[in-house]
């Protein structure tokens, strides 16, 4: 799922104090020539409010069985994403099919401003200051993978010091 991202650093859930977010329920009907089959499918965000986070489908007959279904995915895909001091450190855009996503830093005390499935996965991840921005869709399965998308796409000073084989000053002045 994040092969496409070069700094990724996936986590595993040993030893984490997770905590899951339940972005959104949808009934789904399939119609079949004996009727129509009604199933659940569930977007789940998790995260140690510290810096790893993860997102998750589940779908099921049941409402629980398929938020537990998508709570075990999410599980299964933790990332580590770089923040500093509660806010990010850039100037983001992310995009997944029609959802748009453009994250800002904000300065101490201006809180999580952000819509559902964005705040969801910001709150997840332990950023407490930032802007941001849903532009396109609204579907809040690709709101979440674009905000993942912006997330994946950060990069903290030392990682850019480190990629371009400069000192971390000459990040700042250069």
């Amino acid at each position: 799922m994040y092969q496409d991202y070069k700094n990724v650093e996936l986590v595993k859930p040993v030893g984490l104090e997770l905590k899951d977010r339940l972005v959104g329920v949808q009934r789904v009907t399939k119609v079949t020539k004996g009727g129509r089959a009604f199933g659940f499918s569930a977007i789940v965000v998790v995260g140690d409010e510290n810096g790893v986070v993860g997102q998750g489908l589940g779908k099921s007959k049941e409402v629980a069985d398929a938020i537990s279904k998508a709570v075990e995915d999410a599980k299964k895909n933790l990332v580590r994403i770089p923040l500093n001091k509660g806010t990010i450190p850039h100037e983001q855009k992310g995009k997944y099919g029609g959802a748009r996503v453009l994250l800002l830093p904000a300065a101490t005390g201006t809180g999580v401003i952000a819509g559902g499935a964005i705040r969801a996965v910001l709150e997840s991840v332990g950023v407490h200051d930032v802007l941001s921005k849903n532009q396109g869709s609204s579907n809040p399965h690709n709101v979440v993978k674009a905000t993942f998308d912006a997330l994946l796409q950060l990069r903290n000073a030392q990682t850019v010091a480190k990629q371009r084989g400069v000192s971390l000053d000459k990040v700042f002045k250069g």
